[in-house]
This record gives structure tokens, C-alpha cells and sequence, in this order.
């Protein structure tokens, strides 16, 4: 199941079974079905085995959460004290769209006792806001700006879930991966660049039971949709007929021109990653090189991939002889490595969303992966700052790297390295430190 964005950040189903994303069925009683799930929970906590009435979206969560090695006990960690939490919402874009989500989001949550939340794409929560009561219970279990409530950091929470599925979801009492959360409910919606498709972050809605409703789901979806459509208005124009690619953290990128959004194939998306490096062109033995581990793939293999991708783009974008586009491209990998070389390490990581291409084994695409990640690794360790590295450490592609944890480990104060300590005694192991050997990183 799968979504694509259109204007305004609308969002289209690419199959419109929405079952698994409702938390509380029609005519479910909500005390019974907690109940359920905190048998099954304790059985996949303690056997690893997923049994019914675990839904597939929160059992794939689950299963991530382990692999993250959450522990189903403690808080979120707070990453940001209220200085660093101002000065970094600040400049945020979604900070621009704050008085919408307020003004559709306020009154529902006071009325409801319900707390309004906006996080950044890491998962670190920017703004709490809502019933004061609920605001202060919440805030012992760290539910607090400043604090990381990424999956891969406090497990299955909707927020955290809603950024790793990239679509809206909710979260019913124990199907929550931390015991401390299951009292609650919530349901969050990511939100996108609606120029680039940019992931930025995600509204939330926390609370009791009443928020297992679907009106809820719909309502955070809405409110997410609304941000789209105001940080399109706020937007500057843009410059000519610039065309936006995004190719870090997924195998298929999205191209966006003319108005349209495209989801690239695999060996679309290698072409147009190379094409946008070489602005200049390349010639068919060149992409040939570049693409193909297999020396003996034939050009006319590559000619035909060039034909279905001009089909798809119009002549007018691509070009041969050589082969280029034929408009300007702002690529999320560019601007990651412009500001790592203008020194701005922050603004690098709110761009970076993982490796390029990831799944790509194309020779030149392989090389511009591991360069990129290499110059964004040595500016996280040589800026020591532990919000960045923790964005890094807690990632999927950095969740093994235990340089990067030792640096986290030396950047935190004591009161915080308990679970960092025992991670980098986890890697440690691991990796053969014992026996000598190296690790290896990314």
C-alpha cells in the first residue's frame, strides 16, 4: 500500500483498503480490545511471536522496534533544552505553517483534552500544545518539545510510525511498543515540501480513547493536508522551470515537474540521479559505464530504458546526443552537499533522509552514495553536537555505526547514557571488538 501527493499535498491511496490504519473498528468495544493487546504484547515482548488482534501495520512496527532493540520500558529521551527547542523550531518550515494547525487543531484539543503536537522529520517533537492538564501528565513519559519520539528511538507511537510509513496512521493504547504509553491513544499524519515532496515532519493528535475514532484520522490528515497547502501559498516562486528530484532514503525517486509529481522506477530514478549530476550530459557509453556492473549489457538495452523515460518526462525535458535534462534540477543530494561545504552541518541533516538510492548497485550511483555519507559521517563527528548525532545513530543506516554512538556517548551528560552505554556494549560485542577485529561503517 502506497500514497502519492499531488497539489496541495493531497494525498491519493494506491489502494484505498484503509482498515489497517484505523486502530478501533466499528462496534469494537475499546476495554476489551485494550485488553487484547496488551496480552499480545506482552507475547511478542517476551516470544517474539505476533498473534491476533495485532493489526499488520503495528506488527511490521513491532518488528522494527525490535530490531531497533526499543526496550518496552523508560521515557523518550529530550535531546533539546528549551533554548536550543526555540531557536531550532524557529527556523523550521513549519513554523511558518503554526498558525493553521492552531487554528484547526486548538479548539478540538482543548474541548477534547487532547494535546496538538508537530514534529521534524527525525521524529523530535517541536511543538506540544493543548489541554494543560493533558500537557502535564503527558510531559512525564517526556511527551515534551525537545524530546525524540522517532520509532526507531521510543518504538510504535503514531508520530514516530506515521514518519516511517510516510502516511497517516493511529495508535490505540497497548499496541504502543513502550508500556509507559499505552494509556494512550494518538493519530498523526505526515507532512510534505509541497514544492519537493520533501518529508518536514508530522501532526499529531494525543489523548484517551476517544481519538480511536476514524474522524480522528481523517481530521490529523486534513490539518496535514492544510499545512501542504499553506506552505505551498507561502512558497516563493519558483525559478524558471526548475525540476525537483528527491533520491536520498528511497529506491524510487520523485521527480517533480510541470506541476506533476513522478515516482521514478529503480533505473529511472540511477538515470536521472546521474543526469542531474552531469548537467553538462552524458553519452550512452558513459551512462552505460556508469550503470552497468555487467559489462556485457548491451547499449540497446540502455536506449530503451532512455525511450521509456523520455516517454514518460517529454522530449522537451530529455535530451540526446548527449543525453540531459534540459532544465534546471534541484536535487535533495546537491543541497546536502552544499551546505556541508558552506560549513551548515544542521541544514545538511534536515535534508538528508538516508543514503542515495539505497537499493542501487549501478557503479557511479554506489560511489556517490557512500561519498555523500562519508562527508555527512565526518561533519556529525567533527561538529560533536548530540542532537545531530543522535539523528544519525538512530536511523536505520546509522543504528549499527558505533563511532558515531562513542561520540554520542562523550557529547551526552551522564544522566542520559544509560541507554547509550548499553548500546555500545551491544555493538561492541557485535562487531568483534573482543577479538580485534574492525568494524565496519557505512
Amino acid at each position: 500500500m502506497g500514497t502519492a501527493h499531488t497539489a496541495c499535498g493531497e494525498t491519493e491511496l494506491t489502494d484505498r483498503r484503509d482498515e489497517s490504519w484505523v486502530a478501533l473498528e466499528a462496534g469494537s468495544d475499546p476495554a476489551e480490545l485494550s485488553c487484547q493487546l496488551r496480552l499480545a504484547h506482552e507475547q511478542f515482548t517476551s516470544a517474539g511471536r505476533v498473534v491476533r488482534p495485532v493489526r499488520p501495520l503495528v506488527a511490521a512496527s513491532w518488528q522494527r522496534s525490535a530490531r531497533a532493540r526499543v526496550s518496552p520500558e523508560g521515557a523518550a529521551c529530550v535531546e533539546l533544552d528549551e533554548e536550543d527547542v526555540l531557536a531550532y523550531r524557529d527556523g523550521h518550515p513549519l513554523a511558518r505553517a503554526m498558525a493553521v494547525i492552531r487554528e484547526l487543531t486548538g479548539a478540538y484539543a482543548s474541548d477534547g483534552e487532547h494535546l496538538a503536537a508537530v514534529c521534524d522529520a527525525q521524529g523530535r517533537l517541536l511543538w506540544v500544545e493543548g489541554h494543560p492538564r493533558i500537557r502535564g501528565e503527558a510531559g512525564r513519559m517526556n511527551f515534551v518539545p525537545g524530546a525524540r519520539w522517532a520509532e526507531s528511538a521510543v518504538g510504535t507511537n503514531a508520530p514516530g510510525t506515521a514518519l516511517a510509513e510516510d502516511r497517516p496512521v493511529q495508535v490505540f493504547t497497548a499496541e504502543h511498543f513502550r508500556r509507559p504509553v499505552q494509556r494512550w491513544t494518538c493519530a498523526a499524519a505526515p507532512v510534505h515540501d509541497p514544492r519537493t515532496g520533501r518529508l518536514l515532519g508530522a501532526v499529531d493528535l494525543t489523548g484517551g480513547d476517544g481519538l480511536a475514532h476514524p474522524h480522528s484520522l481523517g481530521f490529523v490528515q486534513a490539518v496535514a493536508k492544510a499545512v501542504e497547502c499553506e506552505l505551498a501559498l507561502l512558497a516563493p516562486p519558483p525559478v524558471g522551470e526548475a525540476v525537483y528530484l528527491s533520491a536520498l532514503g528511497r529506491d524510487e525517486a520523485l521527480l517533480v515537474a510541470d506541476g506533476r509529481k513522478l515516482r521514478l522506477s529503480r533505473r529511472h530514478s540511477e538515470i536521472l540521479v546521474l543526469l542531474a549530476r552531469h548537467p553538462e550530459g552524458l553519452s550512452g557509453d558513459e551512462l552505460l559505464v556508469a550503470l552497468y556492473e555487467d559489462e556485457a549489457v548491451s547499449p540497446v538495452t540502455l536506449r530503451a530504458e532512455l525511450c521509456r523515460l523520455r516517454r514518460l518526462l517529454g522530449p522537451e525535458l530529455l535530451a540526446s546526443r548527449p543525453y540531459r535534462l534540459t532544465a534546471p534540477v534541484e536535487a535533495d543530494f546537491d543541497t546536502v552537499a552544499r551546505r556541508l561545504g558552506s560549513g551548515a552541518v544542521a541544514a545538511a541533516m534536515t535534508y538528508y533522509n538516508g543514503p542515495l538510492l539505497p537499493g542501487s548497485q549501478a557503479p557511479a550511483v554506489v560511489r556517490l552514495r557512500r561519498r555523500l555519507a562519508g562527508q555527512v559521517r565526518a561533519a556529525l563527528l567533527a561538529r560533536a553536537d548530540p542532537g545531530l548525532l543522535a539523528d544519525w545513530a538512530y536511523s536505520p543506516w546509522g543504528e549499527d555505526d558505533l563511532p558515531v554512538w562513542q561520540a554520542l556517548a562523550a557529547a551526552l551528560p551522564s544522566c542520559q547514557q544509560a541507554a547509550i552505554q548499553a548500546r555500545l556494549r551491544q555493538l561492541s560485542a557485535e562487531q568483534g571488538l573482543a577479538t580485534g577485529l574492525q568494524p565496519s561503517h557505512p
